[in-house]
This record gives structure tokens, sequence and C-alpha cells, in this order.
């Protein structure tokens, strides 16, 4: 079928302006769909305010504090540049609505920054005392004072999930799950897999451990909801969770412009990446020439395309008038690019971006947008960006855009767009395109987000053990399954849990205190049996016969040192390869410090972090002291790729290694081009002693390896030199290995030779 551009007229929208402005007298001009969050968070325990972008859904979440003033809130925004900016948006709002609050960031770089004086130097003791009683921390906050603490996912998740230090790890999560009565969740439509399993965690104890029940309130703000997720919290309110859902385009009818029409055209996205640049900058040329007094940006899912797209766009003389908006770009940077005539962004303007112009247009402040889109979600969030009106004087000038979307859309049925029925006709036919699906985020729910879930579980059991109210766990655990799906037991999931964090402690120990502790860690006999089980299955059939006991093996650790160091070996594997399940860092290495003297990445500054592997792969650099210079464009971009040594024959492999999820001893990574190897210093400071991951075969696996690539999930070619032979497959890295998993189902192993079974 014919891949031809579809063009269709998106009517304007329009949003209900606040009928009583008396109820809610803080916010100026309010809106209905604010005062609707502010009535209807009186009674629900779950309030998801649906309002379009950009129409004030912050305030509308910060209005439910009003109910208890008294009370200390959080505010869960998406990133690190949002924090910074919600945290002064809630300043205002606190000063406007009269309330007592101290608002304090809380990014990992702020909270570090607090004063050590009074608690110490541990980030985490830092952020209990702050729970506790600010005060403690902050000489400029009075005694009793509520606090509003503004923070991401990632804090929230490693507070809830018990992953701090050990010193803090209780009392942290104590905080987070008892101090806030007012809990908003901002943008929570870009949460992946992971962290929305530490949100529906969050709602689920809530609900359980009676905290809706004595006030507690959480607002969920977005403007484009994930099905799989209104799914979870339909499960949710099926278990007795009050739900209110806010429309912010329906009510009265005093309706003010929110986004003017838009006349967007849809093209499938070309396969190849030079033709896709050139495209791209025919047509920023041609509306810079024909239309000079008009905005525009251009949003892409990848940074190399937009700095390949600045480049063409350089050589024909555009540079004072594009700016770039990327993840390594300084704040002020950002600043600066944002008074460009042309913005050339990826998905970091995708939260609480305005696209802010100084002076300010009468009009829209983008005129036109050029964008691609992975899915559903990027697709209305990046279209919801051009032609915003809202509080303008001139709104009847209509906007352009130009989206990008996945071949696959117009095989899977695109073509049947009625293109004169507008928005709603749009929005029906994409929702039936698989190719804009999330393909693993219901699969990674049933599979090892339990797993994950465990740990809280199985900490929150130990600390109600003594207290009473432990069988709430039990509960916990089967409304969680009813949201998520799965199907297995707490017992199951609590004795993995066991295992893994048996594993976890050993791995950390000496030799020597191991030789007399092993029995006495957390889990330590429960991975100790596990470790008899996967490597010596027939000791195993004389444990489980009753022929020998646990305690035989306590002589055996104390006198043979190679039984020993093999225990803690398969406790370092076992432990490494499940690590990326509580990590929220997806790449495989950090940032890199680097300098950009030649304004290949950055537009001003000359400093900022860089992926590694981005680096590897498009550019070459040389080392400036305590900085990694870009010194130029690489002329061909290198592949990336692993060779793994395996001492033994390839059916060996076959049989313990391939389909399995586990950790690979002294990975290397290969930088190549044209067939011939590039090494580089930089590739040896990186080799890991242990990589986490899932090795496949290509091609039995080729159409996973394609869902997953499509959705930014990459593999890599891997060279397995066996004793015997050398063949090649496709390594999913650290979490991308456990994702695979998710959507390979019974096809893998875990760590313990297990087969994978879903839930």
């Amino acid at each position: 079928m014919s891949n031809q551009k579809l063009v269709i007229r998106l009517e304007p929208r329009s949003i209900s302006a606040c009928a009583s402005t008396d109820k809610i007298p803080f916010i100026k001009n309010a809106l209905q769909h604010q005062l609707d969050v502010f009535e209807q968070s009186k009674d629900a325990d779950i309030i998801l305010d649906l309002a379009p972008t950009g129409t004030g859904k912050t305030k509308a979440g910060l209005a439910v504090l009003k109910h208890q003033p008294n009370k200390s809130a959080v505010y869960i925004a998406p990133t690190n540049a949002l924090i910074e900016q919600q945290t002064e948006a809630a300043k205002q709002f606190v000063q406007d609505a009269n309330l007592p609050h101290v608002v304090k960031a809380a990014s990992a770089k702020d909270v570090k920054s607090w004063p050590n004086e009074k608690v110490g130097r541990r980030s985490g003791e830092k952020l209990y005392n702050v729970l506790r009683n600010p005060t403690t921390v902050f000489d400029d906050v009075g005694a009793n004072t509520p606090i509003l603490l503004v923070t991401n996912p990632d804090i929230f998740y490693y507070a809830t999930f018990f992953a701090y230090h050990k010193l803090d790890k209780g009392n942290i999560a104590a905080g987070f799950y008892t101090k806030f009565s007012t809990v908003i969740f901002d943008e929570f439509h870009l949460y992946d897999a992971k962290q929305l399993v530490g949100m529906l965690f969050y709602l689920a104890y809530s609900h359980v451990f009676r905290f809706f029940q004595n006030g507690r309130k959480v607002v969920l703000l977005t403007a484009t909801p994930e099905p799989a997720c209104e799914l979870a919290l339909e499960n949710l309110k099926q278990a007795g969770v009050k739900i209110a859902r806010i429309d912010g385009e329906a009510g009265n009818n005093n309706l003010l412009p929110s986004q003017t029409a838009v006349n967007l055209e849809l093209r499938p996205q070309p396969d190849s990446k030079e033709e896709w640049i050139a495209e791209l900058a025919t047509e920023v040329v041609h509306r810079l020439r024909e239309r000079p007094n008009e905005n525009g940006a251009v949003i892409l899912d990848s940074l190399d395309n937009i700095n390949l797209l600045k480049k063409v766009l350089d050589n024909q003389g555009l540079t004072d008038y594009i700016g770039r908006i990327t993840g390594p770009a300084p704040k002020p940077d950002r600043q600066k690019a944002m008074q460009c005539q042309i913005i050339l962004a990826t998905s970091t303007v995708d939260v609480g971006f305005n696209f802010e112009r100084n002076p300010e247009p009468t009009r829209q402040n983008l005129d036109w947008l050029i964008f691609s889109a992975r899915d559903r979600a990027a697709f209305w969030q990046r279209i919801g960006r051009v032609g915003r009106v809202l509080g303008k004087t001139e709104t009847n000038v209509d906007s352009e855009a130009i989206a990008y979307l996945p071949a696959n859309a117009w095989e899977e049925g695109l073509t049947s767009l009625n293109t004169t029925r507008g928005r709603t006709a749009l929005k029906d036919v994409l929702d039936t395109l698989p190719c804009l699906d999330k393909p693993f985020l219901t699969a990674y729910w049933r599979s090892e987000a339990f797993l994950e879930i465990a740990r809280p579980l199985l900490e929150l059991e130990e600390v109600f053990e003594n207290l009473g109210g432990a069988e709430l766990i039990s509960k916990l655990f089967e409304t969680l399954k009813s949201v998520l799906g799965g199907n297995r037991t707490w017992e199951y999931y609590r004795h993995r849990m066991k295992v893994l964090r048996g594993a976890e402690t050993i791995a950390k120990e000496s030799l020597e205190k191991l030789k007399k502790d092993w029995k006495y860690i957390k889990g330590g006999q429960a991975f100790v049996r596990t470790f008899i089980k996967t490597k010596f299955p027939e000791d195993w059939d004389d444990l489980q016969a009753g022929r020998t006991t646990l305690d035989a093996y306590e002589d055996l650790f104390k006198e043979d040192d190679e039984a020993l160091a093999h225990l803690k070996e398969f406790a370092e594997v076992f432990s490494t390869s499940y690590a990326p399940l509580f990590s929220f860092r997806y790449s495989l290495f950090e940032s890199l410090p680097i300098c950009d003297p030649h304004g290949l990445v950055l537009d001003e500054s000359e400093v900022t972090q860089l992926d590694p592997f981005h680096l590897l792969r498009y550019y070459e650099f040389a080392q400036n002291g305590d900085y990694i210079e870009v010194t130029s464009r690489a002329t061909e971009t290198y592949q990336l790729s692993f060779r793994l040594r395996y001492h033994d024959t390839w059916q060996e492999f076959i049989s313990t290694q391939l389909n399995k999820l586990t950790a690979f001893k002294n990975c290397q990574i290969i930088r190549s081009a044209g067939g011939a190897i590039h090494p580089t210093p930089l590739i040896k400071a990186l080799n890991k002693h242990l990589l986490p991951g899932v090795i496949i075969c290509p091609r039995t696996n080729a159409s996973v390896i394609f869902q997953l690539n499509r959705q930014g999930i990459t593999s890599y070619l891997i060279a397995i030199i066996c004793n015997d032979a050398e063949k090649e497959y496709r390594f999913f890295s650290g979490l991308s290995g456990i994702l695979t998993m998710a959507m390979k189902f019974k096809q893998l192993r875990l760590p313990d030779d297990e087969v994978f079974i879903a839930g």
C-alpha cells in the first residue's frame, strides 16, 4: 500500500473559563478544570486532570493543598529541569494562596547541596531530616512548618522502594509513605514502565493501608493518559479507590481559545537518515524564506539527528536563526535558544516547555512545527506544542505542522483516516495502530515488575512483623496483582527476593567474613540453596531428599576456599544480572565531562556531560585535562559492538549462556568503521568486569529485535569467541535485557537457569 502523505485540518481548541472564580480566588483568571480539581478533591482519593497541554494543570494540582493547609505535600516532576521550574511556580502559588508551606527543590544535586552542619553529609540523612522537621536542616524555616517537596520520579522511587543507604532507607521510606497528605504526579504519561510501577505501588499502598481513608489526596496530571495506565487505574477503582476524572474542555459555554487550528501533514519517516535530514532541512529553509516573520521548531527523538540537521542548516548560512535545546545543552544555552526564530530540539522539550519568547508575541509562540513521534503520547504532546494561544490577543491565525510517523502506520490502516473530520477522526485512527503502542509496558508489568515490587513488600513485611499489620502485605500484593495483571503468589516472589537479597550481600562481603557469617546474612541460606540447585544438581537432590543438610556446607565453605570463591562469584553474577531492575540509569555507563570548542554539540557553552556511547559513535575526540575534547564529527558513523571470549565450546555456550538473563565477564567494547577496528583509551576505561543483559539469536528473534528497536531499546552485535568456533549474536544490555525477557516470555531463562514465566 502506498505511503502517501495525508493532510488534515485540526480544528481550533478551547477550554472552559471558571464559572465561579470566587471559590478559588487565589488563582488569577482561573479555568474550570482548576476549580473542578479543587472541588472534586474534597471527596475523591485520586484526581486525574486531563486538561490540554499548557492550560495550568500545575496550579490545579497545587490548589488541592488548600484543603489541608497545615500538612506537607510532595510534587513529583518528571525531569530535573522541570523541578527547578515547578519549584518557582510552587513558591509563587504558596504566596498567592497564603499557604504556610516552605517549598524545597529536591533533585539529587539539590539534596547534596543542602547544609551538612546539623545532620551530616549523607544525602539520605539530609532528606530524612527534612521530612521529619525542616528546621533541622534549614535555618530559614520555622518550627512545625509544613513542607512542599518538589522532586523527581527517581528519588521518589528510591525512597519508596527502600533503595537508599542501609542506615537511611527505612526512615526515608517511612517519611514518604506517611508524611504527605497531598501527592502530585506531573506529566505522568511520560513515565516508563518502571516509573509507572513505582507510582502504582504508592497508590495501592495508600489504599490498602487506609491513607486515602485518612485524607490523602493524589493528583495525576496528564493531557495524554496511556491506555494501559488507565486500565490499571480502573482496576484500583474496582478495588474501592475513589477516582475523579476532569476534562478541561467540557463544561460551561464560557470558552477561551487555547490552540489555533493546525494544518497537519502526516508523512512516513524515511528509512534513509541522510534523505530524511535533507528533507527536513528543505522544509526549514522553505519556511524561513517564505515566512520570515514566523517562528518554528523541529522536535526529533534522536540527538544525533538534531545535530546533523544543525550542521546542514549552518552550511546554508542559517546559524544566526537557529538554537538547539537538547539534553546536553546547559541552562544558559537553552535560554538563548528559546529566543531563536527556529528551535531544534529533542524530547527535552516534551515536558513543561512553553517556547516562551521575549517580547511575547500577540499570537502563538510557535507558528509551525515539524516533529517525529514513536508513540501516541509523543504525538499528542508534540502537536499540542504548536499554536498555543491561551491568554493571547490574536487567536485566529492557523498553525502548520508536519508529523513523521513509523512507516508501518500506513500498512496498519492510517490511510482509512477521514481527513474531513478533524481531531476526533485522527484520534480514533491513531488509537488503532499497533505501531504506536508501547509494546513492553503491560508485558513488563506482568513479568519482572513483580520481583521489583517484592523488594519494598519484603521490607514492609519485616517492619510490620512485630508491630501488627503484616497481614496487609499480602493484601497489598493481591491489589497490585489485580492492577498489573500478574498470576504468581506473594510466597513465590518473597522467596525470589530473599534469594536476590542474599546474593547482593554475599557479593559485597569478603571471603573471610563469608566463612563465618554466610548463614546469618539475610537471604544467605536461601541463596546458598539456589547456588547448590543451579551448580550442583546431584547435591541438590541429596539436600531435597534429606540425605544431607545445609549445615554440612558450613564446614565446606570454611575449609574449601575455592568453593567459597565459587559461591561469591555466582552471587556477583546473580546480583549484577538484576541490578538494572532497581536502577534508573538506562545507559550502560555514566555520562562523561566533555568540552566542545567547535560547537558540534552545544551552541554557546563549551562544557557539558555526554553519553559515552553517543560520543564513541558520532565524534572524534581527545583527552584534554579533566575533559574529553570533541575535536570533529566522525566522517563515518562508528559501529559499536561487543566481543566476549568464552572459554569452552560453542555448544556449551548455547546450552548455558544463550537466551538467559545473566552477567557476562570481561565483555569488550569494539569500535569499528568500514570493517576496521578503531581502538581508543576511552573504551578500555569503560570496560566492566561484569555486564548484565541477554544474548539472543538475531535470526530467530528478528521481530522482537525490531519491536524493541522501534521503541528505542537498542541491541548490539556481539561476537562470541569459543574454543572451537566464533559466532555472532545480538546483545541487549542492562534493563534492555530485562525488557527483552518481558517480550520473549517462556523462551528465556533466569540467572538460576529457571525458565522465565510471565506473571
